[in-house]
């Protein structure tokens, strides 16, 4: 799903490091996700899902991340680094994520009068407090993980730079801001897709 940021930060980590993939774009509103064939895949029934080989599957998208990113300069070298960029994924997923990710899909894709519009308040307060603590990160380096993007970048870039979508002004972010900047300058980078 193109206009996911889960399955968005696989597609950009691909098209950093020039891996050959088949995209296959299913829309989740469908139902297809719960049906037998994609449950065969992924029981989770998500996107992202990862076919690496003919029959075998591998699910949640940092997880994926990492996968793709091994042996490459994007999956860092040191022990201790490795370790900081998971602290980092795991932080998106459990911090980030769950907030950021959520406000946008309420905002893009329900209507106006839809019940879960009350969680936006505690949605951007979570969301607001996840954008500090990168903020705080990100004032003293220029990526998450030592010197040059990583895993860690992409997987918190992937819905950090759609943000807004959701309602979150990163105008109070200013090293938020020039982190964003200094990942679509990258080589090879590609946008997301526009929500339909």
């Amino acid at each position: 799903m193109s206009s996911s940021g889960n399955c968005y930060k696989l597609r950009l980590l691909a098209e950093l490091l020039q891996l050959p993939y088949e995209w296959i774009e299913l829309d989740i509103r469908t139902g297809v996700t719960r049906q037998a064939e994609f449950l065969s895949k992924n029981p989770n029934g998500r996107v992202p899902t990862l076919e690496y080989e003919s029959g075998r599957h591998l699910a949640e998208s940092d997880a994926i991340l990492v996968y793709l990113a091994e042996g490459s300069a994007f999956w860092p070298g040191s022990r201790l680094d490795r370790a900081q960029a998971l602290q980092w994924m795991f932080f998106e997923q459990y911090s980030h994520e769950p907030y950021i990710a959520v406000a946008r899909f309420i905002c893009l894709l329900l209507p106006a009068e839809h019940p879960r519009r009350g969680e936006l308040a505690r949605l951007h307060e979570r969301g607001y407090q996840a954008l500090a603590v990168m903020e705080q990160h990100l004032a003293r380096r220029a990526f998450f993980v030592g010197e040059t993007c990583s895993v860690a970048d992409i997987a918190l870039f992937a819905y950090t730079h759609a943000a807004s979508d959701g309602g979150f002004d990163l105008q109070r972010y200013p090293a938020v801001r020039a982190w964003i900047a200094r990942i679509e300058a990258l080589p090879r980078f590609v946008p997301m897709a526009a929500e339909h």
